[in-house]
């Protein structure tokens, strides 16, 4: 159970998800603090949830033991150097979920280089059904119980892995936190392929949405590889295995490492503009 004073910078969906999970893992809600310029979103969070609303960012820093920064990666330059006095007396735990923005950058708007504990998150979208998907990375000034509170704040939403290298982040941005994207232009192009084969476009749509989720849970909690049970429903010589090889033919699995590697080179580019921009 968390019992420490956990505070959100901003209020837009990941922010919401995470409070939401929170208090579904029995956090009480009169631990939770909410800032944004947006006074009826906050508003509208603590009617829901019964959580508390702070006057401004400096107020919300100098109520909780953990600040959540949870606004957009352009912002947080701004809202760190504003927050580093607060942050400083109280030695917060900031946890970063914007996007792209290095932990030493953070440490420098903070004002006190190389003495805040930090740890960047990269969660995706799922998360607001909390089924996302997770990574974290901490600084050196990070404790193991600011790790371990770190974890059982994202495990509200699902599942947790750490990085020890931050550059792995990169890597971790093009795969899970664009991922759910691609896996929603796969439902796209299989519900068109059905609808072109003849389906109707409502159960087309139906069937590709419950065939990727019954194969991602499938996946997830088996104990075999995806390859292993790929190979387990692909019979030689049936309909299965001639799609498998016209997807093949085409490169899938190339497609996929070029895309990837694509994002991963715009994370790293953005992470290096927004670092020398601010």
């Amino acid at each position: 159970m968390i019992n420490k004073k956990i505070g959100f910078i901003g209020s837009g969906n990941m922010a919401y998800s995470l409070i939401a999970g929170l208090l579904a893992t029995g956090v009480k809600g009169q631990n939770i603090w909410l800032s944004d310029p947006d006074i009826e979103k906050t508003d509208a969070i603590a009617q829901r949830f019964s959580t508390n609303t702070a006057k401004d960012n400096n107020a919300l820093v100098q109520s909780v033991d953990v600040v959540v920064l949870a606004i957009k990666p352009q912002q947080l330059a701004l809202v760190c150097d504003d927050i580093q006095t607060d942050v400083k007396d109280k030695k917060s735990l900031v946890i970063s979920i914007a996007a792209g923005i290095l932990s030493a950058d953070i440490d420098r708007w903070l004002g006190s280089e190389n003495s805040n504990s930090i740890v960047r998150c990269m969660p995706n979208t799922p998360a607001q059904v909390q089924s996302g998907a997770s990574v974290l990375f901490a600084n050196s000034q990070v404790s193991e119980e600011e790790r371990a509170l770190s974890e059982s704040i994202m495990r509200a939403v699902g599942l947790t892995l750490w990085v020890e290298d931050e550059q792995q982040m990169h890597a971790v941005t093009a795969l899970s936190g664009s991922g759910p994207a691609y896996i929603f232009l796969v439902i796209e192009a299989l519900e068109k392929a059905g609808v072109e084969l003849g389906l109707d476009n409502k159960s087309a749509q139906l069937l590709a949405i419950q065939t990727t989720f019954g194969a991602a849970k499938m996946a997830l909690e088996s104990d075999e590889s995806p390859e292993v049970l790929r190979k387990k429903v692909t019979s030689p010589g049936g309909t299965t295995e001639k799609a498998i090889e016209i997807l093949q033919a085409g490169q899938i699995e190339k497609l996929f490492y070029s895309a990837l590697e694509g994002a991963k080179d715009r994370s790293i580019e953005l992470a290096k503009i927004l670092g020398e921009n601010s």
